[in-house]
């Protein structure tokens, strides 16, 4: 029975090189220099630091830019308000991976209002969906992408 995966995930590798860029970049730009500025990657977080509220909303502005250009869809990012601490200000990006269960249970109920013959079952963080026809699989995903559910989601693991 033919059957696939709707995930949510982000290329960690394609993120490490965003981030490299992004601070290549700033490192080279002229209201950055001598600016103590840095963006840590603690796993599902990222904390951007700088001097100032402008120059973190500005790294996180650029780091966007790279991201898109990396294949990231900057809707994985979750930014929180600044807080300054000491003389830098910080700014906490949380990145989503996975799908969480409020958000499962909405892509499984849109995937039962389709009226299509197949089955969505929820796996941990993510869905698997089969049914007997290849065509109603990939109106499921056709489906999914023209709706919003805010995050990313990809397919994979589409078998026949």
């Amino acid at each position: 029975m033919p059957s696939f995966d709707v995930v949510s995930e982000v290329n960690r590798h394609e993120l490490t090189n965003a981030l490299d860029q992004t601070r290549r970049e700033l490192g080279n730009r002229f209201d950055f220099k001598g600016v103590d500025f840095g963006i840590e990657d603690n796993g599902d977080e990222l904390i951007l630091h700088a001097e100032s509220d402008y120059q973190v909303r500005q790294l996180f502005e650029v780091l966007c830019q790279r991201a898109v250009k990396r294949g990231i869809d900057i809707t994985a990012f979750t930014k929180e308000e600044p807080v300054a601490s000491g003389k830098l200000v910080k700014m906490t990006v949380k990145v989503q991976n996975g799908i969480d269960s409020e958000t499962a249970k909405k892509i499984v109920k849109h995937i039962k209002d389709t009226k299509l013959k197949v089955q969505a079952q929820i796996q941990g963080d993510k869905i698997r969906v089969s049914g007997k026809k290849r065509d109603d699989l990939q109106a499921v995903i056709a489906s999914l992408r023209a709706a919003s559910f805010g995050l990313p989601l990809q397919f994979e693991n589409f078998r026949d």
